[in-house]
């Protein structure tokens, strides 16, 4: 089949229903794949030419149909990205060389893992890391970063020319539990027994929790969810990426995968937790407080999820990026994949060696983390 190459600015340019049908065709999809939620990054602002993210998807077309797609941004920056390449920045700008702007294909902050190359058929996946690799050839940018593929789609990359690198996230998996009582049994005592003693202190504390889904959410509590969204980031001295019109976009347009946990005392809100979710998976994203209580974090990000996911028999809970604390909650360690390709035939050599010396070390430090499982020997985790 011949192919159409087009390189789209704007999400609008594709439509809707053209790029929903297209990620719905997938094996890996997730929410954040989809238009409701990208547009909402690009049309805030968040994810904009002026935040060092300018869109610049690769599409590949058959007659008026689109047939592939690849979320693709031009971007000057290493920022909200949860792979990090700050020191083969530093490295290039040691030696002379600039390493932005760069090719970075990611859905913006969000470490979720899920399919990059949308395709229709194997097929068109083809063609569009062909037509990636001609771009990189053409465009004369540092590198080309591809985050978060599952797999198979970093083993169809490592094909092409690209380096694979691997990470570490925590995920929970329900295990078909009838209750969270029943899902503590499973964990081993000293694990049990810490848990139920960090939900008391919040119930002893007097806090009470709404969960709010989608158009339940006023714009009076979303003004409050993004009030504890900036305070975290001011505690970690970081600066918010994201703005509440964002958040406002993402409410109206899809609000079937939102849920806002509010944590009140006396009926005032005093903390709240966000999590995007479909059918079968909850994706922990943000969490803020207004007020210093204890255990209160691990109460409103994770508990109340895990409730969330058993009640609803949702498969799996991902718990974001990093976090080892995770797993004494009953997150188990899983590899994620990224794909790297650099123009600089001496800088892929060194960061080639680099990257088979740092996947020793991650798979020797998963080895290392389930050797601490916190379930109970025979207790079933697999995924």
């Amino acid at each position: 089949m011949n192919y159409r190459t087009r390189i789209v600015s704007s999400l609008s340019d594709i439509g809707q229903a053209a790029w929903d049908e297209l990620v719905a065709a997938q094996a890996n999809t997730n929410p954040f794949l989809s238009f409701a939620f990208l547009d909402a990054l690009h049309e805030a602002g968040c994810a904009s030419p002026e935040t060092g993210w300018q869109p610049q998807y690769l599409t590949l077309w058959h007659g008026g149909r689109l047939e592939a797609a690849l979320p693709l941004y031009v971007k000057s920056h290493s920022y909200g990205e949860y792979v990090f390449d700050w020191a083969w920045a530093d490295a290039y700008r040691r030696n002379g060389l600039e390493y932005y702007p760069k090719l970075l294909s990611a859905i913006p902050f969000t470490p979720v893992t899920g399919s990059r190359l949308l395709a229709r058929n194997p097929d068109a996946e083809g063609a569009l890391i062909d037509a990636l690799c001609e771009l990189q050839a053409q465009n004369g940018l540092s590198s080309t970063h591809i985050l978060f593929p599952p797999e198979r789609q970093a083993r169809a990359l490592q094909e092409a020319g690209f380096m694979l690198r691997t990470g570490v996230q925590f995920h929970w998996i329900n295990q078909g539990y009838r209750d969270f009582d029943d899902f503590l049994a499973t964990l081993d005592r000293k694990k049990r027994k810490n848990i139920r003693a960090e939900r008391r202190k919040v119930q002893e504390a007097g806090i009470s929790f709404r969960h709010l889904h989608g158009a339940q959410v006023s714009k009076a509590d979303w003004r409050f969810f993004k009030r504890c969204y900036d305070r975290t980031y001011a505690a970690h001295y970081s600066t918010p990426y994201l703005n509440l019109d964002f958040f406002l976009r993402i409410g109206a347009s899809m609000p079937q995968n939102v849920l806002l946990i509010m944590a009140e005392r006396e009926n005032k809100p005093i903390a709240c937790s966000l999590v995007i979710h479909d059918q079968n998976s909850l994706y922990g994203r943000y969490w803020g407080a207004v007020e210093e209580v204890p255990c209160l974090h691990f109460e409103t990000a994770y508990y109340q999820p895990l409730e969330f996911c058993i009640t609803k028999k949702i498969r799996c809970f991902e718990g974001g990026a990093q976090g080892e604390h995770k797993m004494a909650r009953g997150f188990l360690p899983q590899k994620t994949w990224s794909a790297h390709w650099l123009a600089h035939p001496a800088f892929a050599e060194a960061i080639e060696h680099f990257l088979e010396h740092e996947s020793g070390g991650i798979d020797a430090y998963i080895d290392e983390l389930e050797e601490r499982n916190p379930f109970k020997s025979g207790a079933d985790t697999s995924g």
